[in-house]
């Protein structure tokens, strides 16, 4: 049974033609390249918000310390987050430059999580594009088979040269849909990440910016009510 299945393959191949083992080769390039990519976003957790959303409700508490020991900074996000408590913590830059630089190194880290994902949209382009070659490649083959012919031209020539030019295009198309879906998806995985990124960074910098205010604000409070304080005791002692 696999014998035949193998054999199968191999006919299939041989009348297909260069362009459909171009096409088989790009398919399994493809398919590495979003096992990888998997693989990747798995290991690192890229999309995960868990840590660093418990470690934002630390922060907004004041609690800076406590809120980094929640980070796990293998994670992109936990990474950025974490170094930009730090930076804020130690107050080794000002606000822009610790901006800067975590733009910097979120650009590095969006920029390794699309490797690989430029291979795969030229993948998509190409495979039709040569199924279509191959497609015009055959049907010249089988009209020179049939100016050959002369006046004894077989339709099963002409028909079998048809089926064996439109394989290509079959093999083309079938390689670039999985392909551009799966590109796609990949792509919209990175966008995900890159907004959540950016999210939580922009709360770090918006919690450290209301905690003074807020903390202004109950000092107000407190010395007006002190004050109340002080005066309602000196009617009293009136």
């Amino acid at each position: 049974m696999d014998a035949l299945i193998q054999q199968k393959i191999i006919d299939f191949l041989e009348v297909g033609g260069p362009v459909v083992w171009i096409l088989m080769v790009f398919s399994v390039v493809a398919l590495t390249i979003v096992l990888l990519k998997l693989w990747q976003f798995s290991s690192l957790r890229a999309e995960s918000l868990t840590t660093a959303d418990l470690a934002l409700v630390q922060w907004r508490h004041d609690n800076g310390e406590d809120a980094l020991e929640k980070l796990d900074e293998k994670r992109p996000i936990d990474a950025l987050v974490g170094y930009t408590m730090r930076a804020i913590l130690t107050a080794e830059s000002n606000a822009e430059v610790i901006r800067e630089e975590v733009e910097r190194r979120a650009m590095n880290q969006l920029s390794q999580l699309r490797a690989y994902l430029r291979p795969l949209e030229i993948i998509a382009t190409l495979s039709p594009l040569l199924g279509l070659l191959g497609t015009v490649l055959g049907m010249i083959t089988a009209f020179q088979q049939m100016e050959g012919a002369g006046n004894q031209v077989d339709p099963s020539v002409l028909s079998g040269g048809i089926w064996q030019a439109l394989l290509t295009t079959a093999v083309g198309l079938a390689v670039a849909i999985p392909v551009v879906t799966l590109q796609s998806g990949l792509e919209r995985k990175v966008e995900r990440i890159a907004h959540n990124m950016n999210d939580a960074v922009t709360q770090v910098f918006t919690a450290k910016a209301r905690l003074p205010a807020e903390q202004t604000q109950r000092s107000t409070q407190n010395h007006v009510q002190a004050k109340g304080n002080d005066k309602d005791n000196a009617l009293h002692a009136a």
